[in-house]
């Protein structure tokens, strides 16, 4: 068994956030990709709770949850880190990383799921989570300052997964006009050379979320 093992998918943006963690702090760790329609013995074991990736491994022990994941990873391995020193700044970024998984990305979600009235009642909630984040980018290159950090990470699929939903829905979200601080740090950030390697291949996503999309027109929830 290696010392550190990743559960994930190719195209779980979450699980990508563990990838772009591990890389920028240089540790070594061995794949494992799941099926998630047919879900290994060792997943359920390691996560019975959720049923779900990412999962890390260290030493035998599994940590699940990606912003639970990304704290363990910080506090386990010093090295390039993550979290500023400063406590007030940690609390400040742990914040934003929650905003994001709690507010942020579901709103954005939403929007692209939904269609007609659906669609036109959740598209504000999405551009005023968008407008705080906005802000947020004043006077940096990232979220964390003039380097990727914890905020960076728990943004990071904004990134890619909205090109691809746009290309899905039609819906233009995020453009360099109305949020022009974040058109350029997700470009900043693409070009980041760990994040740019690590991207799944566009093509193939605006096929897996082509389907989803359908699948959740069709039902209300993705499959």
């Amino acid at each position: 068994m290696a010392e550190v093992e990743l559960f994930r998918t190719w195209s779980s943006p979450f699980a990508l956030r563990i990838v772009w963690a591990l890389k920028l702090k240089g540790i070594e760790y061995e794949t494992i990709f799941e099926d998630l329609s047919n879900k290994s013995s060792l997943l359920l074991e390691y996560n019975p709770v959720y049923k779900k990736v990412p999962v890390l491994v260290h030493n035998g022990k599994p940590i699940s949850e990606s912003l639970v994941i990304l704290e363990y990873i910080e506090a386990t391995w010093k090295q390039t880190p993550l979290l500023p020193e400063d406590p007030y700044e940690r609390a400040t970024a742990r914040f934003w990383a929650k905003f994001g998984d709690d507010k942020l990305l579901p709103s954005i979600w939403h929007a692209f799921m939904t269609q007609g009235k659906e669609q036109e009642e959740a598209i504000p909630p999405a551009i005023e989570n968008l407008n705080l984040i906005e802000k947020e980018l004043k006077g940096k290159e990232f979220f964390s300052g003039e380097t990727i950090g914890l905020v960076d990470i728990a943004f990071g699929c904004i990134a890619n997964l909205v090109s691809v939903l746009e290309v899905v829905t039609g819906l233009k979200l995020i453009d360099a006009e109305k949020f022009p601080l974040l058109f350029k740090w997700m470009q900043n950030f693409s070009d980041v050379p760990v994040i740019k390697e690590n991207w799944p291949p566009h093509d193939k996503l605006v096929t897996k979320f082509q389907a989803i999309h359908k699948t959740y027109l069709a039902t209300g929830a993705p499959k």
